[in-house]
Parts: C-alpha cells; structure tokens; sequence
C-alpha cells in the first residue's frame, strides 16, 4: 500500500476511536519477544490450570484441541507505538476455561505463565470479555511459533504485552502482582486509550515484549 494510502487509512482508524493515543498504523506484524522462541512437542505440551479454584485442571494438547472454539476479529496494539488493525482470531474464550476451573470468590487476578519463565498479570475480570481467547490460528493459517504459538492469550483491550506468547499456565490468586515485565517498570494494567505504558513515564524501562 503506497504511503498516502496507509496514511489516510491511519487518520480514519483515528477519527473513528480505534487508534491509541501515541500509536501509529502498521500494517505488517513485527516480531518481538524476550529470550528464544520454545520448542513445542504436542505429545508432553499440557496448560496448567492452578490456584484460588474449585477444580484446578491440567489440558494436553489434544484436550485443550476438543474444547469449544470461537473466532474474534480484534484490533492489537503494542507498546512500542505500532497498531494492527482487524486481526481474526481463532481459539478458545478464556471463559469456557474459567467455567470448567470455578474460580473461587477471592480469585480477582491471574498470573499468565509461558515457556521461558515470561509472565503477565491480567484482573480476571477483563478475561471475562467476550473478545479474549487462548488463540492457536491468526487467519488464514495457524499461529506462527514467532508470534507465540502453539498458543497465546489475546487480550485486545490491553497493550499487547498482556497478551502472552507461548501459554503454558495460568495462575488464579487474591492480589495482583507483578509479572515480567511489570515487575521492571512497566504498567500492572496497561490501557492503551490512557497510554497505561510505564509506572513512571518519565523513567521508562527498557524495550518491551509485542
């Protein structure tokens, strides 16, 4: 797309609300993550489903393949200013997770966990949206290992650090804490709209992940 084109289309995402404050468009997907990418064996891989509930689970592969799917259309914007636009997603809603788990009353948080020791504090209750998925697909063809697959947490709402590469764990607890790279300086929320990046904009950590 020549450059006027991608520009005009950017002033349109801005004048109908889709684009961030300090975002601009991109129509590519830049790769971006801490550490290497994991190997995946979908005959050991298995999601850990832990903490403050009723009935803590573990997924195969296959098991977690079974469950009920959905596919979302959703914007994605990375911290590091760029946005992509009307990404379709494929997988399963973090909900059905949650109905099969039974949170218990004091379960207000989860602890993300993924390959590579990287993790990522979201409130449970922006899981609950209907737009959040542990996605495997981002039609029209699977996820790429890159992009974090075999499966990553889509929270479209949030910067795209919240969405974590590479799921293997999710933890459900009382109080919020800190994951990777919030405990190194960045926002515990991460709202894109208030520009949510640091916990102190004027000592920003280094680069982030996505």
């Amino acid at each position: 797309m020549p450059l006027s084109e991608r520009k005009k289309l950017e002033q349109q995402r801005r004048d109908d609300g889709r684009l961030p404050p300090g975002q601009a468009l991109t129509l590519k997907w830049p790769v971006l993550h801490a550490g290497e990418v994991p190997g995946f064996n979908s005959e050991t891989w298995d999601l850990e489903v832990r903490g403050l509930l009723e009935s803590p689970f573990k997924l195969t592969w296959q098991e977690f393949q079974a469950l009920p799917r959905t596919k979302i259309t959703a914007d994605f914007h990375c911290v590091t200013t760029w946005s992509k636009f009307d990404n379709q997603w494929s997988g399963v809603l973090f909900r059905t997770i949650v109905e099969r788990a039974k949170p218990k009353p004091e379960a207000r948080f989860v602890m993300v966990h993924a390959d590579g020791g990287y993790d990522s504090n979201v409130p449970l209750a922006d899981l609950m949206r209907d737009d959040v998925v542990l996605a495997d697909w981002h039609s029209p063809e699977p996820l790429d290992p890159e992009h974090g697959a075999p499966l990553r947490l889509i929270v479209p709402h949030l910067y795209a650090w919240k969405s974590v590469k590479w799921v293997r764990g999710l933890e459900f607890m009382a109080d919020d804490r800190g994951g990777y790279w919030e405990n190194i300086g960045y926002h515990m929320y991460g709202d894109p709209f208030r520009e949510e990046r640091f916990q102190d904009e004027n000592n920003p950590p280094p680069p982030t992940n996505k």
